[in-house]
């Protein structure tokens, strides 16, 4: 118990809870959705998003927006990014075949 009272630094909490909050086969957490937000805000008093932000700036984490908030991700653990909708469009046709 004496762990979880313990100061630790707000990136250390953030590899924490993507490791011990994700669920099987995910291999992210919802910002909103699995409680992170608000456990961060308890924690340090401040606003997580400024911090997510910063270390996927810096590459060590990746997020991905989604609906109600973002997934989080640790690196090289992040789903592929989708083919966006102009590249479909902008392709010659022998690629869309």
């Amino acid at each position: 118990m004496e762990e979880s009272t313990a100061k630790i630094s707000e990136e250390e909490f953030v590899f924490r809870a993507i490791k011990r909050l994700r669920k099987p086969p995910y291999r992210g957490i919802h910002s909103v959705y699995s409680g992170f937000n608000q456990a961060f805000k308890e924690h340090f008093g401040k606003n997580p998003v400024e911090v997510t932000i910063k270390m996927a700036e810096e590459g060590k984490i990746v997020t991905r927006p989604v609906r109600g908030g973002v997934m989080i991700y640790l690196p090289g653990e992040a789903p592929g990014a989708k083919e966006s909708v102009l590249g479909k469009i902008l392709a010659s046709d022998e690629q869309n075949q």
